[in-house]
């Protein structure tokens, strides 16, 4: 009942909701269009749908939305799509709301977003507005904000194969394991908050900003997107196959850290890497070499769930708030 009259009493709002057909069930996907328009209806939301495709300007689409004074952003598909729309609205006088229809659905994961539509649907009225952290990853010259991560190595190259066979486009196999298979380790060179320098073989360095990537693997604690810190793994004693196998098999929340990942928590990272490596920021390639990345502290407004009463934060979780 309290719920009821917090948002009956709100006025309608509008809301741009930009909705990725291709993600989930491609038959499914009108069906799901129509019921998400209609739910958000229900809490007097009055949605402006915007149909993603492979080469959408969402930099445009965002400005076009500000320029007509709507502010409040609802994405509606798995990481990629949320991640892009994030990236643009990064700083903006803008807020992200998130329902997760993907595979992994990692940033809903590690935001405490639920999976289902409807409940995923009421916290853009009931549930709370908070700035979170973004990543930021410069690369010749360019600034790429990033949500969930920035891979550098065989993760990213092996990204977009292993992307289209988890979509059914089983053809891409053998793409993937021809590189997988010529794949050989380079000379990573980290230097970290400008004090810290580690030098290792190795094939993989993650710079994560959520606490779950990958198959829900998990790489953080639980508040890593407010923190105010990056987690850089470095995974340089784990061969080929360990690492493929980290990846399809994800990480149970209770299992202990792996003690063959070196793990460290920092404001910035430069990354070189010899021969060059892949680098990606979330879902998108940036080339291969030196890549420098840091934190951008509370630059994305989320609608995200309200505490639960009774689960009091600590002083440290409100001042990272």
């Amino acid at each position: 009942m309290e719920n009821e009259i917090y948002y009956w009493g709100k006025r309608r709002r509008r809301a741009k909701l930009i909705f990725n057909p291709a993600s989930g069930s491609a038959n499914a996907s009108p069906v799901q269009l129509m019921d998400v328009i209609s739910m958000m209806q229900e809490w007097k939301f009055i949605p402006e749908v915007y149909l993603t495709e492979p080469d959408s300007d969402y930099a445009k689409m965002v400005q076009d939305t500000l320029a007509q004074g709507v502010s409040l952003f609802v994405v509606c598909g798995g990481d990629g799509t949320i991640s892009a729309g994030a990236r643009e609205i990064t700083g903006l006088p803008a807020t992200l709301g998130i329902i997760p229809t993907g595979t992994q659905n990692n940033i809903a994961l590690s935001l405490h977003i639920p999976q289902d539509i409807p409940s995923a649907i009421s916290i853009l009225r009931l549930g709370e507005r908070m700035k979170i952290d973004m990543g930021v990853a410069s690369y010749e010259g360019a600034e790429t904000p990033f949500l969930e991560v920035c891979s550098v190595g065989l993760m990213s190259s092996l990204f977009s194969a292993g992307d289209d066979i988890q979509h059914g486009h089983l053809e891409r196999v053998g793409d993937f394991l021809a590189t997988l298979v010529t794949s050989s380790p380079s000379k990573i060179k980290l230097s970290m908050d400008d004090r810290r320098e580690i030098v290792r073989m190795g094939h993989v360095v993650l710079v994560t900003n959520m606490p779950n990537v990958g198959r829900n693997y998990r790489v953080g604690n639980t508040a890593a997107f407010k923190d105010g810190l990056l987690d850089v793994l470095l995974f340089s004693n784990l061969n080929k196959m360990n690492l493929l196998g980290c990846a399809l098999k994800g990480s149970d929340i209770s299992e202990a850290e792996d003690p063959r990942v070196e793990h460290y928590h920092v404001h910035k990272v430069d990354i070189e890497t010899t021969p060059p490596m892949q680098v990606m920021a979330d879902s998108s390639a940036l080339g291969t070499g030196a890549v420098h990345i840091e934190m951008k502290r509370r630059a994305l407004a989320v609608m995200l769930p309200r505490p639960k009463k009774g689960n009091k934060q600590t002083g440290e979780q409100k001042k990272n708030d």
